[in-house]
């Protein structure tokens, strides 16, 4: 259902754009002929609403167990696609997806941790020199990502998608270490700040890029993972607040939204994810993870190549 969904954002943007052309003069917005989905009611649609909502948690807090990520790789192109589907304006329906994911990445991360901690998988001393500068990272994402279009945004979004999943399916990844000894602040410090701005900016949790840093520098790869998850904390925190803050009166915010958190989201995807998470943690000590990490690869490409699409060829 949730890639399903996500593969129809290019067809959906271009029902939307016709739509606005078809409309007669006279019609209003909100009318029920008006509707993307026909004549559904409007109990239907948020019925339709919560359980999009539910799947891509339930997706979402797996993988941040499994992978150490935040989930916003899935709940970002999920919402942008369910948010572009229910009209949400153009402006603002990229910035509402990512700053929504970074709101709900708090509480995924949160329930992930817990399960990684009572397993030896967070190493304190690693997360304490990384965070200042991710916290200070956050903040200048969401800064840079709110002078940016939402089509750059997408765009962004999409290439760091398919060079992520290319990553993964090529085996490019770093090989597993065994430190002995915690890296060096000198190192942590900076990178912390790159990861912590990348990621504010695409509404992800960092573990995309904090996993193989951790796993260059040495460190066991399920130790990697869960510090990694506890790095998504103060990430996504400091993100969220800042994309609250940033988009806070804007004239295009729909209703329920504080700034660029669409809190009817936040609700239903933290919602499953609560519960997922620490099944993705437990089957992170069990299962194979070259083959996690290749099923994983071949959908980060599919959604970004999707999301790339109608901006390269035009729709």
């Amino acid at each position: 259902m949730l890639l399903q969904m996500v593969c129809l954002v290019p067809g959906i943007v271009s029902h939307r754009e016709e739509g606005k052309k078809r409309r007669p003069a006279g019609a209003a917005r909100g009318s029920r002929s008006d509707q993307p989905d026909g004549g559904a009611t409007t109990g239907e649609r948020r019925v339709l609403d919560i359980l999009v909502y539910l799947s891509a948690g339930a997706v979402a807090g797996l993988l941040s167990g499994l992978f150490g990520i935040g989930g916003g790789v899935i709940i970002v192109p999920v919402l942008l696609a369910l948010f572009t589907f229910r009209q949400m304006p153009d402006p603002v329906v990229m910035h509402m997806a990512v700053g929504t994911s970074l709101a709900t990445i708090v509480f995924t991360a949160i329930s992930s941790v817990r399960s990684h901690w009572v397993r030896g998988g967070v190493l304190p001393p690693v997360f304490i020199r990384l965070v200042i500068g991710m916290c200070i990272g956050a903040v200048l994402g969401a800064l840079i990502a709110d002078q940016m279009s939402g089509e750059l945004l997408k765009a962004v979004f999409g290439v760091f998608l398919v060079a992520l999943g290319l990553q993964l399916a090529l085996g490019r990844g770093p090989k597993v270490g065994a430190a002995s000894t915690t890296p060096s602040g000198f190192i942590l410090a900076p990178a912390g700040t790159v990861i912590g701005g990348i990621s504010s900016l695409l509404g992800i949790g960092g573990g995309a890029m904090t996993v193989p840093l951790l796993a260059k520098l040495g460190v066991q790869m399920r130790q990697a993972v869960g510090t990694s998850a506890a790095c998504g904390i103060p990430i996504a925190l400091v993100g969220a607040v800042a994309f609250m803050a940033t988009g806070y009166g804007h004239p295009e915010l729909p209703d329920k939204a504080i700034g660029y958190v669409y809190w009817p989201a936040f609700l239903g995807v933290i919602a499953m994810s609560l519960f997922t998470a620490p099944l993705g943690a437990r089957l992170a000590h069990a299962l194979p993870q070259h083959i996690l990490r290749r099923a994983f690869a071949i959908l980060l490409v599919v959604l970004g190549l999707n999301l790339l699409r109608p901006l390269v060829f035009g729709g």
